[in-house]
Parts: structure tokens; C-alpha cells; sequence
């Protein structure tokens, strides 16, 4: 019989994102200032193989520039102001080159969730995320532990060759990967299965665990909604309000 086990780790979503612009490094920070121990994030490619963290496909979201950012170099970082949609409290916040999140985890001991983002560009370029990615992160503290995950098994078959010994998180919603989920994890031999909240089930936790995985739901902004989870044996809980669960969750 399945057991549960310690409470479940609070993931900070894209950062303390509720307390600061999602995916910039004010973000990764404030995860030390609050004991949050790991943090997500989410990563993409310019044209001059410099990995960026930014979520979508445009910046128009979460800057104060439009539309894509696939031609552009490590140069341009500078004009883009990731901060003040947020609060004019971080103008000027600038989108961060993964190798900037190297050095703050390396300072602050803080672990990371590492997801490669789904565009519909050339394989080419897609080998070339995960080449660069994988360049960024040989740099990390040997201490520092990085799960990588994505929605796209093919790209984590890819970091799987390009580093052998990668932790691998499976991004999915249940429903999509019914009758998928085993033969997936076994095949890119997974250690995590990242389900969506508005899916997961106390059966399929069960299922999950009992086959050998970590289970870690995204999104979970609500307490109560982490405690049933934690009850069904749940490992980690992707959340945007880190600073709202209890210190013990957080480490």
C-alpha cells in the first residue's frame, strides 16, 4: 500500500510570480528571501544561440515590445523592459539569458525545473535549444539539482542523448496521455511525471507513484487544494503563491 511520504515541495511557478515579474530574475531571488528552495522556469532560443527564459512565443505578454524574438541576439536584451506590465516598482527589469539563472542558483543554492518550450520551428533549431540549454546548465554547482522537463517527448529524447544522465520531468494533461504515460516514462526513463491540476486524480497518483515516479501537479495556488493532493501521495506542487504554504513545503 502506497504511503504518504513528506509534505510535498512548493515549485515556485516561473518564480515568486506572484510578487514579482514572472520568469526575471527579481523573481528567482525572492525565492531565497522566502526559503523557496526550487523554482520553474521556462526557456527558448535566439538567433544567436543565446537561451533566453521567457513562456510565450512573443513578447508581448510580459514586455514592453511586440511580437516574436526567434531573430534576435543577446544585443537587443538590453532595449526589452520585462518589469513594468508588472509594477513600475521593476522597470527596467530585464529578460534574463539562462546563464544569468546559472550564476543566482550557483549563489543562492537554489534547484530548478527547467522547461523546454513546444514551437513549431525547424528540428534544427529544436536540437539547437536543447545543444545550448544543455551548454548553460554544465555549469551549475555539482550540488544543484535540475529536473528538465517538457511537454514534448522528442525533445526530451533529445537532452536525454545530448546528456545522458539528465533528470526528466514529463509535462502532460492526463487525458492526452492515457495508455501513453508508462510506455513514455519508460522509454525516456523519466523520473518525474508533471500532471495538470485540472486533471490528476487520486487513482492516477496512485498509479504513478506505484510505478516509481515523482508526481509533480501544476498549477496549485490554493492550500487546501496542495493538502488533498499531499493526501494522495503527491511529491510537488507547481504554484504561483510559494510565500502562501508552510516553510517545511518550501525547502
Amino acid at each position: 500500500m502506497l504511503t504518504k511520504c513528506r509534505d510535498p515541495q512548493v515549485i515556485a511557478h516561473r518564480g515568486m510570480s506572484s510578487l514579482a515579474p514572472e520568469n526575471t530574475l527579481a523573481a528567482f531571488r525572492l525565492c531565497a528571501e522566502h526559503g523557496v528552495t526550487r523554482f520553474e522556469l521556462d526557456v527558448d532560443l535566439l538567433a544567436d544561440g543565446t537561451v533566453i527564459v521567457l513562456h510565450d512565443s512573443t513578447l508581448d505578454r510580459t514586455t514592453n515590445r511586440t511580437g516574436a524574438y526567434h531573430e534576435l541576439s543577446r544585443a537587443d536584451l538590453g532595449r526589452i523592459d520585462a518589469g513594468s506590465w508588472f509594477s513600475p516598482e521593476f522597470a527596467g527589469e530585464p529578460v534574463p539569458t539562462l546563464d544569468q539563472v546559472v550564476d543566482l542558483m550557483n549563489e543562492n543554492g537554489l534547484d530548478a525545473n527547467v522547461e523546454l518550450k513546444v514551437r513549431r520551428v525547424p528540428a534544427a533549431q529544436q536540437r539547437a535549444l536543447v545543444t545550448a540549454v544543455a551548454r548553460d546548465l554544465d555549469r551549475l554547482d555539482p550540488d544543484r539539482d535540475v529536473l528538465i522537463s517538457s511537454f514534448s517527448p522528442l525533445l526530451l529524447h533529445e537532452f536525454r542523448r545530448v546528456v545522458p544522465g539528465a533528470r526528466i520531468g514529463i509535462l502532460f494533461e492526463n487525458k492526452r496521455m492515457n495508455g501513453l504515460w508508462h510506455s513514455v516514462g519508460l522509454m525516456l526513463d523519466a523520473a518525474a511525471l508533471h500532471p495538470s491540476d485540472s486533471t490528476v486524480t487520486r487513482k492516477s497518483v496512485r498509479r504513478f507513484r506505484e510505478a516509481g515516479y515523482e508526481v509533480n501537479v501544476y498549477t496549485v495556488n490554493s492550500r487546501e487544494r496542495a493538502e488533498q493532493l499531499a493526501e494522495w501521495g503527491v511529491t510537488g506542487v507547481f504554484t504561483d503563491r510559494a510565500q502562501d504554504f508552510p516553510e517545511d513545503w518550501r525547502a
